[in-house]
């Protein structure tokens, strides 16, 4: 997907989005293609596709907020009545280089992203990378989640490990919920989870983000929202 393609989905989708932003995300290529060359956090032959398979694929909970809880999203975006509004915080747990934080930082500047990642060379490129997109929303911290002293509002995630094993490292960093990124048949892992944690019936659920985009690199990547444990 070239950023030409990515822009014509993101002014469909996405029309309240700024020509600043819009530099943002262009500006993004070079960016990663250059840190990547220096340290690998992407791999060589999917640097390629950093449009589809990690930028739009981030926004995927972005696309979940608007279409399913636009309150939220309008919240984020510091929109409306919520002009006023404290900003909402938001970790990224595991971020690698920067996913889903980076993307979704450009998409909600009104709100305070902490990327949070055990491996130092990995945030030292997201810290870079949000430092040449002027990302002033953004902090990134060399950490373990059990360690930051701080809570949340959100926490999102791309498919760091299974629920059962994630639950337990954000448990009182959050006030609201988790926007977590995965693939594939989700039944038994989120059915396990919730029996681990005796989470209430209807405290997960999964968003198909094929519902949002035809596009079949997403026909089996959801976004599962679980709220409060």
């Amino acid at each position: 997907m070239t950023f030409s393609e990515f822009k014509q989905i993101i002014n469909e989708k996405f029309p309240e989005v700024t020509a600043q932003q819009m530099e943002q995300f262009e500006k993004m290529d070079a960016l990663y293609r250059d840190w990547n060359s220096k340290i690998n956090v992407v791999s060589r032959k999917d640097i390629d596709q950093l449009y589809r398979h990690h930028v739009l694929h981030s926004l995927g909970i972005a696309a979940y907020l608007k279409t399913q809880m636009p309150d939220v999203y309008d919240r984020l975006r510091g929109e409306g009545p919520y002009s006023v509004a404290a900003p909402l915080k938001i970790l990224d747990l595991g971020t690698g280089g920067g996913f889903p934080g980076i993307p979704l930082a450009v998409m909600f500047p009104n709100a305070q992203f902490t990327l949070c990642d055990s491996i130092g060379k990995k945030i030292i490129v997201a810290s870079e990378v949000a430092k040449g997109l002027d990302l002033k929303n953004v902090k990134t911290v060399n950490a373990r989640a059990e360690s930051l002293p701080e809570t949340f509002d959100y926490v999102v995630s791309r498919a760091v490990t299974a629920l059962e094993n994630f639950l337990p490292w954000v448990k009182g960093k959050y006030s609201e919920g988790i926007l977590y990124l995965k693939g594939g048949d989700l039944a038994e892992e989120i059915s396990t989870a919730m029996a681990k944690f005796k989470m209430r019936k209807g405290s997960v659920c999964q968003w198909p983000i094929s519902s949002w985009t035809t596009d079949p690199f997403f026909e089996t990547k959801m976004v599962i929202y679980i709220s409060k444990v």
